[in-house]
């Protein structure tokens, strides 16, 4: 069984976190049934950017890198708080050991800044947000990223980064198939209406 990490600062946005719940769920049930996913906050209660509260299965503390074989980091906005979660010493550690390890990291959106903020970008190819004057791809810049401006999901070895809420399908399907398989991750598509 590979198992995926929902990594949920607080802050974070729903819907960016719910297409990987999805999706994972999705081919447990129904396609090969190999994947499972397991929540994992930054806290034992978060609120989401448009305020409704999720408690996570596990919290951070609580877990190990070895535990899992992806990584998975929706965005979330600064007026919730998403930054000062995403941000700590010890969610970048975690992010850096996943990396170590050479274990798939799949983020939505400004999902990438932790990783740059965390180094793991440093020279790599990478996007993040890319509307409101590209404010966020600039300081992703600023983290030692490649910034691909205007493709709409970047894959550099093991991470996969986006740049807006509409990509968090594709990112969801492309970090199951590197989980799995095209055949396997197609089968899901279609049963869940994308094909």
């Amino acid at each position: 069984m590979k198992k995926v990490c929902l990594l949920l600062p607080n802050g974070f946005e729903a819907v960016e976190a719910s297409v990987f719940t999805d999706v994972i769920g999705w081919n447990k049930e129904e396609g090969d049934g190999t994947t499972e996913l397991v929540t994992v906050g930054t806290r034992e209660q978060l609120t989401c950017t448009w305020n409704f509260t999720v408690l996570p299965e596990r919290i951070l503390s609580e877990v190990t890198v070895e535990e899992f074989d992806a990584l998975a980091l929706p965005g979330g906005f600064e007026h919730a708080g998403f930054y000062e979660d995403a941000f700590r010493p010890d969610v970048l550690e975690f992010i850096r050991e996943f990396d170590r390890q050479g274990k798939v990291i799949a983020s939505i959106c400004v999902g990438a800044l932790p990783l740059g903020k965390s180094g793991i970008l440093q020279g790599r190819n990478a996007t993040t947000y890319n509307l409101n004057g590209r404010l966020r791809q600039k300081q992703l810049a600023e983290m030692g990223a490649n910034v691909i401006p205007d493709q709409r999901v970047v894959v550099d070895r093991n991470v996969i980064t986006s740049y807006n809420p509409s990509t968090a399908f594709e990112v969801a399907f492309a970090l199951l198939e590197s989980l799995t398989s095209t055949e396997n991750t197609n089968n899901v598509k279609r049963l869940m209406g994308f094909l």
